[in-house]
């Protein structure tokens, strides 16, 4: 299904977006690998070959979504390079570990920055290609987050809400265009997302949660995700946990859960 299409991933050097690079590199596809993290990406793209494919199916295209003057730049690297953009799985992203009344509002402004406007500037760059092409399919990684609050996330829950409301009116404007828009709900999947979290003065969080530690395989999520692509899912939600639990007692039974959430206890969210 994915042989020879040119697939563009964000986040690449890590987590979900190095498991399903190589789900993809699997399915023969070419990529483009983005992070901040070249040496990562690097790394990555070594995986890709041993996995099978050849040098000039994978693109190493170090970005930071951030920065929108590189965004266009990018994709005329990707296009000169491959022709064509088939797939943009937005996956970049950033979370926080701490309470509100301890969070500098710089912090709140670098997750909006890097959860929403990131993605939200990318998908708006590569979009007019699908649409000059006549199909596309854009993804991103929104989560669980995306739809329940959680305490010591407010910046991370509000910027996960904002990425599935886009998206999801985006797939309402361009499904008439041969456009698909998949939103990716994870629970707790064991990566990098804890450490690499922002404390409220916006320094690093450093060390993994007990939920994340018990979450799901990284390398099973990307299965049951790519799982969710062949099958033409709008959203796929990925987890094993109680999380996953709350996508449907916050649509039947939200007072219910509101009581859950604020009666976990710190040491289980920090």
């Amino acid at each position: 299904m994915f042989e020879n299409q040119v697939v563009w991933i964000t986040g690449a050097s890590s987590g979900i977006g190095e498991a399903l690079t190589l789900k993809f590199a699997a399915a023969s596809a070419r990529l483009v690998l983005s992070s901040r993290r070249e040496e990562e990406l690097n790394r990555v793209r070594d995986l890709c070959l041993e996995a099978g494919l050849e040098a000039e199916q994978v693109l190493v295209l170090p970005l930071d979504v951030t920065d929108y003057d590189a965004l266009r730049p990018s994709m005329t690297k990707v296009l000169s390079t491959f022709g064509r953009i088939d797939m943009l799985i937005n996956n970049a992203g950033i979370s926080q570990r701490a309470r509100c009344v301890d969070t500098d509002l710089a912090v709140y402004r670098q997750l909006m920055e890097i959860d929403v406007l990131g993605q939200i500037a990318l998908t708006k760059v590569v979009l007019p290609q699908m649409i000059k092409q006549g199909c596309g399919h854009i993804a991103v990684t929104s989560s669980v987050a995306g739809k329940v609050g959680a305490p010591y996330r407010t910046g991370y829950c509000a910027a996960k809400h904002a990425v599935m409301g886009f998206f999801d009116a985006l797939r309402a404007e361009v499904v008439q265009q041969g456009i698909r828009v998949t939103t990716i709900t994870p629970g707790f999947i064991r990566t990098n997302l804890a450490i690499n979290a922002l404390k409220g003065d916006g320094s690093e969080f450093g060390h993994t949660d007990r939920n994340i530690a018990g979450g799901m395989e990284v390398n099973q999520a990307a299965n049951v995700i790519m799982k969710g692509f062949r099958k033409g899912k709008p959203e796929i939600a990925v987890g094993k946990g109680m999380e996953m639990h709350a996508l449907w007692l916050k649509r039947f039974f939200p007072r219910l859960l509101m009581k859950i959430t604020a009666r976990v206890p710190p040491q289980d969210q920090l």
